[in-house]
């Protein structure tokens, strides 16, 4: 019988998937509140309420203050009375507007059955943060004075919704009406004709027994230049 002869052990083989400890995950180590992050200052949208996009001004009034609001020119009931975040709603009006306009409802349904059109615009919408270092009270005191110097003094009914929910992104959304207002508080024309002149001041035939025209807006509201005047005057 031969002799034994012991085997050297054999190293054990490294394992494929050799086990790893790993960390923590960093909200398990270090848990934070879950923030909003805040609104720039400088954050100025200016849009335009259109009912070629199926928007209406009764809605968007409803929704920025809470309320519940019909649309007579649809007689769709928008009601909004459980969003939370609103704190303070205010309607300002030139000094010829209808007392009237001071309720929302009359206002925006006034300003629905005045267009007629498909494709009419219905307002003018601007979003602005809140300097979140200033109190309620002068936060609201900013805005009245920038809404009447350059708003209301111009003519235009505005109606405002101060939002705070409370995570640091106070803001206010300002909505103007589009359409100017007479003297007598009547709705005026958006725009008007005005024919064309040569360089001796005459009206051009347009040779079909007419004049050559064109349209022209009977306020300056819709100027390019107005957003970036409006942003200045906000930030200053």
């Amino acid at each position: 019988m031969g002799s034994y002869t012991p085997q050297t052990p054999c190293a054990p083989r490294a394992a494929k998937h050799p086990l790893r400890v790993c960390s923590a995950p960093r909200s398990l180590k270090y848990p934070r509140r879950k923030e909003v992050p805040p609104i720039d200052f400088c954050h100025f949208p200016v849009s335009i309420i259109k009912r070629s996009e199926g928007r209406s001004a009764v809605a968007a009034a409803a929704y920025r203050s809470g309320t519940k609001l019909t649309n007579e020119w649809d007689g769709l009931t928008h009601d909004y009375t459980r969003k939370g975040g609103v704190v303070h709603v205010e309607i300002m009006l030139p000094a010829h507007a209808p007392p009237e306009f001071a309720d929302r409802s009359t206002l925006w349904n006034s300003v629905e059955q005045i267009e007629k059109a498909r494709d009419s615009q219905l307002a003018r919408e601007i979003e602005a943060a809140l300097p979140r270092e200033l109190s309620r009270e002068q936060q609201l005191a900013l805005v009245r004075a920038y809404v009447k110097d350059n708003f209301v003094d111009k003519g235009m009914c505005a109606d405002f919704a101060i939002h705070d929910k409370g995570t640091g992104n106070p803001h206010v959304h300002i909505m103007l009406t589009v359409r100017p207002l007479k003297e007598n508080g009547a709705w005026g024309a958006k725009c008007r004709k005005a024919y064309d002149l040569d360089e001796n001041g005459q009206r051009i035939p347009d040779g079909k027994g007419g004049w050559k025209n064109h349209r022209e807006d009977t306020t300056d509201w819709n100027d390019k230049g107005n957003v970036e005047i409006w942003r200045a005057a906000w930030a200053a």
